[in-house]
This record gives structure tokens, C-alpha cells and sequence, in this order.
């Protein structure tokens, strides 16, 4: 399906220090078109370069999250090298180095390029109606995003490989009690739930969470004692920063602090 040049393919609000990005192809169930994965990933920068955005939640609209790849175009990647670069590359890329905590808000379908969206983020938050799958194999292919990686890193292998090699989809309950999400909730208080946690995350010191999640997505990078040594680095240069005098006095003054980001 051609998206119209005029469209919104992602909406984007402010809700305070945390930005709302909501995919808008709800007739396709937010399939990741070609167009929909630029516009994404121009958002995110737009909210990564505001300094007064401190999270980002990522939704979509109508019945679903995300169905996966738009598959009218997944023929066009036939003969791609492997270094070539494909039309999900920026955005998954983007979302793996990404400078603020990203928290998806999942309702309805996540399959495919859906699930591998939810695994990029940071914390999903998903509504009972939530199904997590990478169908993938029932195609004739894998997944080409970061599912393989991702989803043995959230799950574990036993469970990733039931997910990945039979391609049948699990439920909220399931991929909650598994880790690839954080909480379940209704459905209806997706949005809020994640846009509430996003601001509780908000409200700590900015340099701080950054840093702090910059040392967790390298656990899985990085052998333990360099992991340990970045979290050592870390740990010194949020020290060294304003808001760690702000907050070590306001704690000692039985106040709440202002940080600042500095």
C-alpha cells in the first residue's frame, strides 16, 4: 500500500518532559511501510535534539500496535547484500544508540517488525488484547530487524526459539511472565500507564538515567567485567555532574530536588 505524500504517518505530542509518538496507519495496522519507518525515525530525532524532552512513549493508533512489515514492499529487498542498507536499518538504529528512555505502549497485534519495535524499546507496557509474535518462518523468511538478537536477550533462548522457529503468537500474560514486557494493564490504559511511567522517569535526573541505561543496553554487549568497568565509568561521570550535588543535598535537606540536566 503507497502512503499519501500528505499523510501523517507518525503524530507526535507533548506531555510535559515526555513525547507521545503514535504510529497512523491504523487501516493497516500500523504496518511499517518504507515511509512510516522514515517518518519514526525523524521524530525520534526531533525528540532526541529537544532538550526538554526527557522519555519517549511509542503507540499506535487503532486496533493494533504494529502489524509487522508492510509486505507489499518486503519483495523489493529480494537480491540485497548483506551490507546494503535496508529500510528498517535507520530506525532500529536509531533506537539502539538513542540518547532518552523509550517506553512502548502495546495493544492489539505486535507481530513481526511490531514485536522487533517493542523489543528496541527500552520497557513495553502492554494491554491484555496485546499478541507478541515473529511469524516470520510461516513465510518463508526470519526476522531482519534485531528479532533473533533481541528476543533471546529479553526471553531467553528456550523460549525465544518456540517463538521464532514455530512463529505462533503469545499473549500479554505470557510475554509478561516471560520479560519481553514490563506490566500488563487494560487496554484502554495503555497510553496513560506508559505515559505515567514515562514521566515518573522523567522527574530523576536526566544525566543520570541516561547513563544508567546507557550501561544496562551494553549488559548484553559487553563480558562482565566490561560491563561492570562501564558501569564504574558511568557511575563517576554522573557523579561529577550538578544535578548529583543537587540531589545528595535535597536528600539531605529532606527536600525535593530540581535537576536540571547538568
Amino acid at each position: 500500500m503507497t502512503d499519501q505524500l500528505t499523510e501523517t504517518l507518525v503524530s507526535a505530542e507533548r506531555h510535559g518532559p515526555v513525547a507521545l509518538l503514535t504510529l497512523q496507519r491504523a487501516a493497516s495496522h500500523n504496518a511499517l511501510s518504507r515511509g512510516l519507518v522514515a517518518e519514526l525515525a525523524g521524530r525520534l530525532a526531533d525528540a532526541a535534539a529537544d532538550p526538554e524532552v526527557r522519555a519517549v512513549v511509542i503507540a499506535g493508533a487503532g486496533p493494533a500496535f504494529c502489524a509487522g512489515a508492510d509486505i507489499t514492499e518486503v519483495p523489493a529487498m529480494i537480491g540485497a547484500s548483506p551490507t546494503d542498507e535496508l529500510p528498517f536499518d535507520r530506525l532500529f538504529d536509531t533506537l539502539a544508540g538513542y540518547p532518552k528512555p523509550t517506553v512502548a505502549a502495546v495493544h492489539g497485534t505486535a507481530f513481526g517488525g511490531g514485536c522487533e519495535l517493542t523489543l528496541a524499546c527500552d520497557i513495553a507496557i502492554a494491554g491484555r488484547s496485546a499478541r507478541f509474535a515473529v511469524p516470520e518462518v510461516k513465510l518463508g523468511v526470519l526476522p531482519g530487524a534485531g528479532g533473533t538478537q533481541r528476543l533471546v536477550h529479553a526471553v531467553g533462548k528456550p523460549k525465544a526459539m518456540r517463538m521464532l522457529l514455530t512463529g505462533d503468537p503469545v499473549d500479554a500474560a505470557w510475554a509478561r511472565d516471560a520479560g519481553l514486557v514490563a506490566d500488563v494493564v487494560d487496554d484502554e490504559q495503555v497510553v496513560p500507564a506508559a505515559l505515567e511511567l514515562a514521566a515518573r522517569i522523567a522527574r530523576n535526573a536526566p544525566r543520570a538515567v541516561v547513563l544508567a541505561a546507557d550501561a544496562a543496553r551494553r549488559a548484553h554487549d559487553q563480558p562482565l567485567q566490561e560491563g561492570l568497568a562501564t558501569e564504574r565509568r558511568n557511575f563517576l561521570l554522573a557523579l561529577g555532574t550538578d544535578d548529583a550535588r543537587e540531589g545528595l543535598s535535597a536528600f539531605t535537606e529532606r527536600r525535593q530536588p530540581a535537576f536540571t540536566g547538568r
